[in-house]
Formats: structure tokens, sequence, C-alpha cells
């Protein structure tokens, strides 16, 4: 297993790796609205999903892969009412064929935010 890490997306925030390759898949761990330097990004659903996506395919990049080898997409909203808003920004960063996914409705998420997105990708050339 080998470590990912990036100063192109935010240090993580405890005791995990940004991500790490594993034979030859990418895990990356879940990110939330927070840019490079750490600010939150303030804001609706919007601006918060496209800094979170912003900030994967940061993290892919460092590990030699892409948003378009990504393969299974785990994201956490904090009101199912963001869905379709979630959806119109996720479009924009996926194409087809889409990668499995799951969104679920959670009770908080780190720093109160509004959304969390966690992927895993097939891996590149480093």
């Amino acid at each position: 297993m080998q470590r990912v890490q990036t100063d192109r997306a935010p240090a993580a925030i405890g005791p995990y790796s940004q991500a790490v390759r594993s034979g030859s898949f990418v895990f990356v761990s879940g990110q939330i609205p927070l840019t490079p330097e750490g600010r939150l990004v303030e804001g609706g659903i919007e601006a918060q999903t496209e800094q979170v996506l912003t900030n994967l395919a940061a993290v892919l990049k460092a590990a030699g892969s892409g948003l378009e080898r990504v393969v299974q997409v785990s994201a956490f909203l904090a009101d199912m009412n963001d869905f379709a808003r979630f959806n119109e920004v996720y479009a924009r960063f996926f194409r087809e064929p889409y990668p499995a996914r799951a969104v679920v409705e959670v009770a908080r998420l780190p720093k109160d935010v509004r959304v969390e997105v966690a992927c895993v990708a097939e891996g590149g050339e480093l």
C-alpha cells in the first residue's frame, strides 16, 4: 500500500491519508469543501460540491489517475433535499460510463458541511 498526498487538496484533518494506492486501485478518502489551504467554502450545495469534486480530482491526479477512471463514488449529504443540485454539479465532473454510486443523507458531517464524497478509481502511472 502506498500513501498519496498532494498540496493541491486540503491536508488530512485526522489520522488518515488523502488517498492510498493498493494494487491497481486508488482509494480516495472523503473530501469535504475545504480549499487546499484549509479554508471552508461557504455557500450552498453547488459551491461546496464543486470544491469537493475539485479536491477529488487533485488527489486522483497526484495518484496518476483521474475522474475518468473512477469506478465507485460514495456521497454523503447533510440534506437529501440538496440531491438534485448536487447531481447537477456532479454531472459536470463525470462522463459516461458513470461510476457506480451511493448517495445517502447523514445526520452530520465534519465542520457541519453539506457534502462529503469519497471514491475508488483505477490507478495510473505515477
